[in-house]
């Protein structure tokens, strides 16, 4: 009954979730930066950049997933002749599915992120200020490594979104879980099987995650 498990060779079930994981990883790390960075634009005091920031969060959160990764194959790729420095269209489709994740997911890090800048007391910056550090320093020093410490847990939940997310791949044709299920489903009877094996899958990657970086929350809050 459970011969089909290894009957796929591209790509194969322990593979696609193997995809999964790297899309969430380097997914993850593109959106921490870039979540960092449109969080520190929202509290500057150049109203340019928060004009920036605040516009790009209201915008892409606002916009379905599926729309932007539709946008970076079809739009980057197929329109602009976007490659993302690969010739292979298979590692061309993960590349641009990675930047898709990064530019959507940042916009939740952002506001997870603000929230936490919001959680320092005014007084820290102001005496930051008052030493002579200036904006970035302060940002840098004083108000975000708190600021990471107190949303710990918010930003696990963005995460483990963005593992769930990853199903969206599977449009473009990058051949994560989502796109096997899809191909085993097409050419075997045994569908609730299938949604099932898959389903707790995703539970293996996800539920790790959530315990672990709860625990962190909870070792890691800042005592006010």
């Amino acid at each position: 009954m459970f011969d089909f498990l290894s009957d796929y060779d591209n790509p194969t079930l322990l593979g696609a979730f193997w995809m999964t994981v790297k899309l969430t990883f380097f997914s993850g790390i593109g959106s921490l930066v870039w979540g960092t960075l449109l969080a520190a634009m929202r509290v500057s005091p150049v109203p340019l950049m928060r004009g920036f920031g605040t516009a790009y969060v209201n915008i892409v959160r606002n916009i379905p997933l599926t729309v932007i990764i539709l946008f970076c194959s079809l739009g980057l790729a197929d329109i602009f002749h976007v490659t993302m420095g690969a010739s292979d269209f298979k590692v061309q489709g993960f590349r641009l599915a990675i930047l898709g994740f990064t530019a959507y997911t940042a916009a939740f890090v952002c506001e997870a992120l603000r929230s936490g800048i919001n959680t320092v007391p005014m007084g820290q910056a102001e005496a930051a200020r008052a030493i002579g550090l200036n904006f970035t320093q302060t940002l840098r020093l004083i108000v975000l490594p708190q600021a990471f410490r107190a949303v710990i847990g918010p930003l696990a939940n963005v995460l483990i979104a963005l593992t769930k997310n990853t199903t969206v791949a599977a449009a473009i044709g990058v051949a994560e879980a989502a796109y096997l299920m899809k191909e085993m489903i097409e050419n075997e009877a045994q569908t609730l099987l299938i949604g099932a094996i898959f389903a707790f899958g995703f539970v293996v990657l996800t539920l790790p995650t959530g315990l672990i970086l709860g625990w962190l929350s909870k070792r890691l809050a800042v005592k006010r």
